[in-house]
């Protein structure tokens, strides 16, 4: 928690020391009251006392109050700016984070764990600095001035004290221990709960199709029913907080008063006033300890719970990003993709998926990856835009290892089309300018790259064109729709290097023929990677590249592997009839 409250900036602690020395205030303007109401007390039992001397001790004691008052209105609102303020600087700092994450570092924390930290997790820290770090201040203030403020009075009523804070801290510390591990299973369970229906919102399709929803249900309601109970324990558990501190003060002010009145009645008439007076005092006092006491066990109940969610924050801002920044953002040559013996297998794996993959592309040219399901063709493109760095080896782009790249310059030369096409909450025309590119993106340059993508047809017939609405995900457009936009997207940004991760298989033939042989117009000077399952997609391609089980096993042309490559043919056979394949060579 105080590795987060470090980092208060210049004005945060402005407020945190404006904010403190208010609350000295406050306590000491409430530990002026008991005095002012002891000399009523005592003016009041004394023959011969002016009303008016009355009277203006309880106007202090009135001062005193709405002073407290006012300055609990201004440390209110003073901290609800911190806690309003840091939570969101917090919440910034770790949705950044967040993103700078490679695809690895993203899966040790999983998704819904992150979402939960993001949120769930900085509303407990945001809740402890705006509640509880002005008890934090205010209990241990008023207990020690409380404390001084009865040293000298009665060594009788001191004592009793004494023990009632001692059985109070007792009891503090045992329900800190019993209730603290279980902070951590709450978070984890609530990092649970989130997967489930995340899992369930995602594939609602699925749920419904296969008659699943008892089954959704049941695993809803066992982790729900575990966080519940789990809940319950530890709130019963803290509950018998209040009921024990409540006890202790009102025993404590009963065996005061049971002193007193021994006290007062051994003692001289002179001194009777007098201790009648101090017992009043000492038991307003008393309650102040009490009180304070009661405060850091508010505290204690809320600090567990924000020691874990600040720790869990904490592990994520502590990260070491596994896909380091470069610096470079010069380049050598133009629309260059070098391989030179790359292998990778993902962390903590012990299967490499590649192995010792090397090829060029030069500009203008075509490379497609063909293979069956698990022989690494996307694992490998996504080496290209750095998800996951390579085990192995080096990928030049341009003449430059991509390590050495400035994130933000290496992606402005990729057009990244992914094996899922993805759509954002917007319009169709913030959509396909998603991002930055080397160029401003123009209404121009989208409705051009939608034409090209075959998405022109079917954006003109929305009802509001390229202002049309999409849903988060692209719920509101079909399989097809979504991959044309997704195209389009990577083609408005005019870059020197395309990467289609089996970005056609929603198409029909027909619109992907068409959509190729416009793609081969517009992209003439640009390098293209292509990952596909469909022959027809890849045999003009300049280059195809055979993997099978992450390794090279047959590179060239279409014609070429056909002759040279069994891996290859057997792909083209079971898509194609020999006589398809050999109009296929004569166009």
């Amino acid at each position: 928690m105080f590795k987060l409250l470090k980092s208060f900036r210049k004005k945060e602690w402005l407020i945190t020391i404006v904010s403190t020395c208010l609350i000295v205030m406050q306590v000491w303007l409430e530990l002026k009251m008991p005095d002012y109401m002891s000399k009523v007390t005592i003016l009041v039992q004394t023959e011969g006392s002016k009303m008016s001397d009355i009277l203006i001790n309880g106007g202090y004691m009135l001062l005193c109050a709405f002073g407290s008052l006012v300055g609990a209105v201004i440390v209110g609102y003073l901290i609800a700016i911190l806690s309003a303020g840091f939570s969101k600087k917090l919440r910034g700092k770790l949705f950044r984070k967040v993103e700078e994450m490679s695809m690895s570092d993203v899966k040790d924390f999983s998704t819904n764990s992150l979402i939960t930290r993001t949120t769930n997790d900085i509303t407990h820290v945001e809740m402890f600095v705006g509640f509880g770090l002005q008890l934090l201040i205010k209990a241990p203030v008023t207990a020690v001035w409380a404390i001084t403020k009865i040293l000298n009075k009665s060594w009788e009523w001191s004592m009793v004290t004494a023990v009632a804070v001692v059985i109070l801290l007792v009891v503090i510390g045992i329900l800190t221990i019993i209730v603290l591990p279980k902070f951590k299973i709450v978070q984890k369970l609530t990092d649970k709960l989130n997967e489930v229906t995340r899992e369930n919102l995602t594939g609602i399709r699925v749920v419904r199709a296969f008659n699943a929803e008892d089954y959704q249900e049941k695993k809803f309601k066992n982790v729900n029913d575990d966080l519940t109970n789990l809940q319950l324990f530890n709130q019963k558990s803290m509950s018998i907080m209040s009921p024990v501190m409540y006890l202790i003060m009102y025993m404590l002010t009963l065996i005061i008063y049971f002193i007193g009145a021994y006290l007062i009645k051994d003692a001289m008439m002179a001194d009777k006033i007098a201790l009648f007076g101090d017992m009043v005092v000492f038991s307003s006092y008393a309650m102040q300890i009490i009180m304070s006491f009661l405060m850091l066990a508010m505290i204690f109940m809320i600090l567990p719970r924000a020691e874990v969610s600040a720790s869990r924050i904490n592990e994520v801002l502590d990260t070491d990003i596994s896909v380091k920044d470069g610096n470079v953002e010069t380049k050598k040559e133009v629309g260059t993709i070098e391989f030179k013996n790359v292998s990778f297998k993902y962390p903590d794996a012990e299967e490499y998926v590649l192995r010792n993959i090397s090829f060029k592309a030069n500009k203008g040219d075509t490379v497609a990856f063909i293979g069956s399901t698990g022989s690494g063709k996307s694992t490998l493109v996504n080496l290209v835009v750095r998800f996951y760095d390579v085990t192995e080896g080096e990928i030049l782009v341009d003449g430059i290892n991509i390590k050495d790249y400035k994130l933000e310059y290496l992606y402005k030369l990729i057009g990244y089309v992914p094996q899922k096409a993805v759509m954002f909450n917007g319009t169709v025309n913030s959509n396909i300018a998603y991002g930055e590119a080397k160029e401003v993106i123009t209404d121009k340059a989208v409705k051009e790259a939608a034409k090209v993508a075959q998405a022109d047809d079917f954006v003109s017939k929305m009802d509001d064109g390229y202002a049309s609405h999409i849903a988060q995900g692209g719920t509101n457009v079909s399989g097809g729709q979504k991959q044309r936009l997704a195209i389009a997207r990577a083609i408005a940004k005019n870059p020197e290097i395309y990467i289609f991760d089996d970005s056609f298989s929603a198409l029909d033939y027909k619109t992907d023929a068409v959509l190729r042989k416009e793609l081969k117009k517009y992209m003439k000077d640009a390098t293209s990677l292509i990952v596909a399952q469909r022959i027809g997609t890849i045999m003009n391609a300049d280059k195809i590249i055979v993997l099978d089980n992450g390794t090279s096993v047959g590179v060239g042309t279409h014609e070429e592997l056909l002759k040279s490559c069994e891996v290859y043919k057997e792909i083209a056979l079971s898509q194609l009839s020999k006589e398809e394949l050999d109009n296929a060579k004569t166009k």
